[in-house]
Formats: structure tokens, C-alpha cells, sequence
């Protein structure tokens, strides 16, 4: 029978148990905490990151950074630490599944719920900028989803440890990092707040298509295309997206970045007022492709920086005259360089015209103000704004409860905003309460969410287009557990209707913040006294002064234990002291033969000789003194952990003195 493999320790206090993911830099284990008793996720370097010491230094300093992020949308840092060359970092073990994952076996998301998650994911982005971390390596792989539906972003900083190079070259983890570049890290230069921005709206895209905006067969030729090339519309892909997500999407995705959201913060309230059906600031579709042209020119240079072997298409170098061609072919170059000038020519035309950067001769100016269509049927609205070029889509809106289904209750943009030929305008009517509107959209089926989560119930309303209510009653017992709901499960409903959900009441906050009165003292064997004293004071214990211990197996100067000891059950503020090893026991000497004075002055340092039955006391100050027979420990064996060696003595007349050597 083979041998039981032990568990692997890191710095023997992360035990690991097994392997959860692996990256491109590291791989992740579940581990358990010995010190605190709880599950962690560790992240183990992979060897060959951890001989290059810049890269470790770099890593320790974002690793730094990222644990002083305290946020409910970011996954915490709690420990980094080096064990036989051996680095890793120690996280919050978050029990769901990455977004990922999620896309991989449930398809594309609701745009409800993507937006959801999108503005969860952009508020925890928002408070690493302020904090002056950059993520750089915003993807589904590092996005989790909880059980019950709460999103956590990981590795915050860590992706700056590894240069653009570096990332882009490395063997297995390319393709999900060039999958959601920005231009400018595709390019090699500075990134900022708004290149993560970016990359949440490539996210953002591939939460309701189902697939990213770029696909390539290298991550050079996909980095190439987030600098060169226009990136679909989501409706392309998913016809069902509503024309207000597709406007943040492709806000989020301008190729400049002064054309993105200013802030991860403008982000998240553009998706909040998505959800809540009110108009988003970025009605206004950003020119994605106006900026390409630059980038085109930079991205040459990049390829090298990309570590690439295969250079752009290069269309210059067919316009260099050849010195060696015969000057007969001079002709032929000028005829297929005006073919190439004509085509390029058209294809700006068509282009500029579709996305509306300029009319057709006879149109007004390419930019005016949207005018106000609120109160006239929706028929006179949209003739209208088709005058102005602007494309018209209708959509019903149930909270315009006053308004009739045939008029416009309002407009996405608003009257007034600045809107260019081509662009795409919403008209809100109210909603219908005939029978033509009723048979024309589909209503919705409500799930049964009886002794479910709220939050849960929550999420999974939201994804089929209703609002959930949550309702608190005295008549619940179990709190965050729905115990009743209206509609009932089973109902039918019309898209926007609200579901309530009614749990317990909510415990008053005085009795939720009250304290318990005593508190466990907790395991600080082999920690540093400061370390020590910092545990304590975070189980509202005080540290106190310090005795010292021998200990064979707890190093020189480390906590060998406490006083009362760990486990013990104290008030809250009480005083525990430290006892600090002062490394291993000394041996005990023979002592026999000596008398007590003696045996206590040649007593090692830390050893104490005592005489506990009086035996070794003189009878007489005339006479030679009792002399030592017996000793616990016996001679040779360790000190024990006081250093009280105990002894027996008997006087000379019956015992023989034995000269000491």
C-alpha cells in the first residue's frame, strides 16, 4: 500500500487542498487557514515567474495595493508570502462560478441582468481608480458570481506586474487577455481608468451576444482589430438587444478614450437608468471607427512590442516606385493606384454615411438638435425625424401610464440633445389596455420562489423582465427567505409587472450590532509577538506583557502560547499575556554529589535548582552540608518548560561526596 501523500503547507499556515483554476501567471487552490480556521483561495506563481525578481517585486507591490481594496464588489486580498521560492498571494475563497463559465453552458444573459452585473462590476472598477488601481485585465474569467447572485472582481492590479509583451506572448494565456484589450494597451502605451472602461464593454457586449466583438486566430490579429477595425453592434449578433444597451456598449468601446465614460462611476448609473427604463446619457452613438485610421499608423510600431512575426497588411510599400522595374511599368502603378485611392474613397463615403458622420448633398448639418415629438401620435413623430435622417424605433413603456398607446410619452435622447444624421432615436408610448397589445406580447410566466433567497428571487425576476418588490412582515420567521408572493408563482404577467416578495422583518439595529459579551481567546502559537498582539486585538482582546518559555518546536522569540491559554473563554477587553520561546531547552546537569549552593550556582541559564522537601538545608552552621542524591529530571534529559530542576540531598555521614571533575 502506498503512502498517505501529507497536504501541502505554505509557510506552515495555507494548507492546500486542491486545484479550483489555473491562469495564465498562476495557479489557484481552495486552501484552509490554520491560524483563523477558514477556507481561502490561494494563487501559487507558476516557477518560472518567480526567478525573475523585477517581476516579483513588481508583484509584491500590486498585491499591496490590491489588499488595501475594501469593497462588496472585490474579492480581497488577505496575506502574499514567499515559500521556498515559492510566491502566492491569499484571497477570499468565493463560493459560485465566473462569468465565464456562466456565458459557456447558459448562453447570452438578459440585458436586464448583464446590465446588472455590468454596473455592480463598474462601481467595484470605480473605487480601485479612486484608490489609483488600474485592473488591466477586466474579463468574465475574472468576474464572479455568488450563489446568491453577488458579483465579485478578482485579481485587481495584479495583471501590471506582467508587461504588454509579456502578455501577449505567453503560451496558453494570450487569447483571453487580447480578447479584451483596449487600442492603447494593444498598442503598447499608457492605460488609465477608461482602458478598463473599454474592456468592461467588450464584457458587457459578450453578456448578450453570446461572443465577443473580435475573433482572430492569433492574439496579434484580435489586439489589431480592437485598433483598426469597427466592432459589430450588439443587434447585429442579437437583434432582441434594446437600442439603449447598445449605446453604452459602444460608448464604453470608442477607440479614444476621451470618447468613453469619464468614470467608472458614469458607467454604473448609465446601466441603473437602463434598468429602470429612464434614458441613458449615452444615446449618442460614439464614431468607433473615426479614430481607427490613427491607430492604424501606431500599431506598426506595436507589432514589434506585440512580439509578433507577422507585421500588418503593408499597403505603403506598393506605392514606392521600385528602382529595379523597368520604367514601361511606371503606368501600370499610377492606374492601380487610383483603382486603390477610388475604392478607399467609397468605402469612407458609405461608411461616413452610415454611421452618420455627414448627409448626402441636400441634407441639413450633420449635427443639430433632437426636436420635441412629446404629445404628437407616434405616426407624425416618427415622419417627422425620418425628415431629419434620424432612424425611429418604437418601444412601450408601462410606467407611461397616462399616455395612450398610439402618442409619444417620451424620447431616448431627450429634446434637445445634440444628435447627428443616422442616429437612432427611441419613442416611449404609453402602454396598451386592449386586447391587440395583450395578444401581441407575450406574457411572462412567474416562478414559484417559495422558501427562496431574496436575493435570488431578485435576480431571477430582473432576468425575466419583471420588478421585484421586497416586502418585510411580522407573520415570516426566517429572514432573506421569501415565505409569500404576489402574483403567486404560477401567474402570468405582463413584461415590467412587479412581483412582490415578502420575508421576515429585519432584526432592529440595536440588537443587530449588540456584542457578545465574552469571546474565545484564539490560536496565536508561532506568530511574532506583534502579529500576536494584532489577532488579539481584532477578537477585542488587549495584549499583555510577556513571559518566556522553552519550546523545542515553536522558534526563538514566536508565541508559544497565551495566558489563559488559547480557547479559553474571556470577557471582551480582558488582558492576555504572551509566552515567548526562547527556543529550545538546555540540558539538565548532574547534580549529584553537589550541595544546593552549589547546584544553583552552576545551574545553566534557565534552569532553576529547588529543593522542595527542605532535605538539602544545613542542620548546623558548623559541619559540611547536605549533598545532592537525587534530581527531576534526571541528568542529560531537556529542561522542562519552567527550567525547575527539583533535588533530594542527604548529609555527608551517609553519603560520600564524589569529587566533581
Amino acid at each position: 500500500m502506498e503512502p498517505t501523500k501529507s497536504p501541502r503547507v505554505l509557510s506552515e499556515r495555507y494548507e492546500l487542498s486542491h486545484l479550483v483554476a489555473r491562469g495564465g501567471m498562476a495557479e489557484v487552490y481552495l486552501a484552509q487557514d490554520r491560524l483563523l480556521d477558514r477556507p481561502v483561495a490561494v494563487k501559487v506563481l507558476f516557477p518560472e515567474l518567480s526567478v525573475d525578481r523585477s517581476f516579483v517585486e513588481r508583484f509584491r507591490r500590486e498585491a499591496q495595493a490590491a489588499a488595501n481594496l475594501s469593497h462588496p464588489n472585490i474579492v480581497p486580498v488577505f496575506d502574499w508570502g514567499e515559500d521556498h521560492s515559492t510566491y502566492y498571494i491569499v484571497m477570499e475563497y468565493v463560493d459560485g462560478r465566473t462569468l465565464s463559465s456562466i456565458l459557456r453552458t447558459a448562453g447570452p444573459l438578459h440585458p436586464d441582468r448583464a446590465a446588472e452585473i455590468g454596473a455592480d462590476v463598474a462601481g467595484a472598477l470605480s473605487y480601485a481608480h479612486r484608490h489609483g488601481v488600474v485592473h488591466r485585465d477586466v474579463k468574465p474569467g475574472n468576474v464572479l458570481i455568488t450563489d446568491e447572485g453577488t458579483v465579485k472582481v478578482t485579481d485587481f492590479g495584479i495583471a501590471r506586474a506582467v508587461n504588454t509583451e509579456e502578455s501577449l506572448t505567453q503560451t496558453g494565456a494570450v487569447m483571453g487577455t487580447a480578447t479584451y484589450f483596449s487600442p492603447e494597451q494593444a498598442e503598447g502605451v499608457g492605460v488609465d481608468a477608461r482602458s478598463d472602461l473599454y474592456s468592461l464593454g467588450v464584457v458587457l457586449f459578450e453578456m448578450v451576444t453570446g461572443r465577443p466583438p473580435f475573433l482572430g486566430e492569433s492574439p496579434v490579429a484580435v489586439a489589431s482589430k480592437h485598433v483598426r477595425e469597427t466592432p459589430p453592434t450588439p443587434r447585429e449578433i442579437n437583434p432582441s438587444v434594446p437600442p439603449d444597451f447598445e449605446a453604452i456598449v459602444l460608448k464604453c468601446m470608442a477607440k479614444s478614450p476621451e470618447y468613453r465614460y469619464a468614470t467608472g462611476d458614469d458607467l454604473r448609473v448609465d446601466l441603473l437608468r437602463f434598468r429602470e427604463g429612464r434614458s441613458v446619457t449615452a444615446a449618442t452613438i460614439p464614431p468607433t471607427a473615426l479614430h481607427a485610421a490613427a491607430g492604424a499608423t501606431q500599431m506598426l510600431g506595436a507589432t514589434q512590442a506585440l512580439g509578433a512575426t507577422q507585421a500588418l497588411p503593408a499597403v505603403a510599400p506598393a506605392l514606392v516606385e521600385d528602382e529595379e522595374e523597368p520604367p514601361s511599368r511606371t503606368g501600370l502603378y499610377v492606374a492601380v493606384l487610383l483603382l486603390l485611392l477610388a475604392a478607399l474613397a467609397v468605402v469612407v463615403v458609405f461608411l461616413g454615411q452610415s454611421l452618420g458622420w455627414w448627409k448626402l448633398s441636400g441634407s441639413a448639418a450633420s449635427t443639430f438638435s433632437l426636436p420635441n415629438v412629446v404629445g404628437q401620435t407616434v405616426s407624425s413623430a416618427t415622419s417627422r425625424l425620418q425628415g431629419d435622417g434620424l432612424h425611429v424605433t418604437t418601444r412601450s413603456d408601462p410606467s407611461l401610464t397616462q399616455i395612450p398607446p398610439d402618442q409619444v410619452g417620451r424620447t431616448s435622447p431627450s429634446a434637445g440633445t445634440k444628435v447627428h444624421a443616422g442616429e437612432r432615436v427611441v419613442l416611449y408610448t404609453g402602454a396598451s389596455s386592449n386586447s391587440t397589445t395583450t395578444t401581441t406580447t407575450p406574457l411572462v410566466k412567474v416562478p414559484d420562489f417559495s422558501a427562496q433567497s431574496v436575493t435570488a428571487a431578485k435576480s431571477s425576476l430582473r432576468s425575466l423582465g419583471l420588478t421585484p418588490q421586497v416586502q418585510q412582515s411580522a407573520s415570516c420567521t426566517q429572514i432573506n427567505l421569501v415565505c409569500s408572493q404576489d402574483p403567486a408563482g404560477g401567474t402570468k404577467v405582463h413584461p415590467g409587472a412587479t412581483v412582490t416578495l415578502v420575508t421576515a422583518q429585519q432584526a432592529p439595529t440595536t440588537t443587530t450590532t449588540t456584542q457578545p459579551a465574552t469571546v474565545a481567546v484564539p490560536t496565536v502559537r508561532g506568530d511574532a509577538p506583534t502579529q500576536a498582539c494584532n489577532i488579539l486585538g481584532q477578537y477585542s482582546l488587549v495584549c499583555g506583557g510577556q513571559t518566556n518559555a522553552f519550546s523545542s518546536s515553536v522558534p526563538q522569540g514566536n508565541v508559544v502560547g497565551t495566558a489563559p491559554p488559547a480557547g479559553t473563554q474571556v470577557a471582551r477587553q480582558s488582558t492576555v499575556q504572551l509566552v515567548v520561546s526562547e527556543g529550545p531547552p538546555p540540558t539538565v546537569p548532574d547534580f549529584t554529589g553537589d550541595t544546593l549552593t552549589q547546584a544553583q550556582r552552576s545551574a545553566p541559564q534557565g534552569v532553576t535548582v529547588t529543593n522542595p522537601d527542605g532535605t538539602c538545608a544545613s542542620s548546623s552552621s558548623f559541619g559540611p552540608s547536605p549533598t545532592i542524591t537525587s534530581q527531576n529530571p534526571a541528568p542529560g534529559a531537556p529542561a522542562p518548560a519552567d527550567g525547575q530542576v527539583t533535588v533530594s540531598c542527604a548529609s555527608s555521614s551517609s553519603t560520600t561526596t564524589r569529587p566533581k571533575l
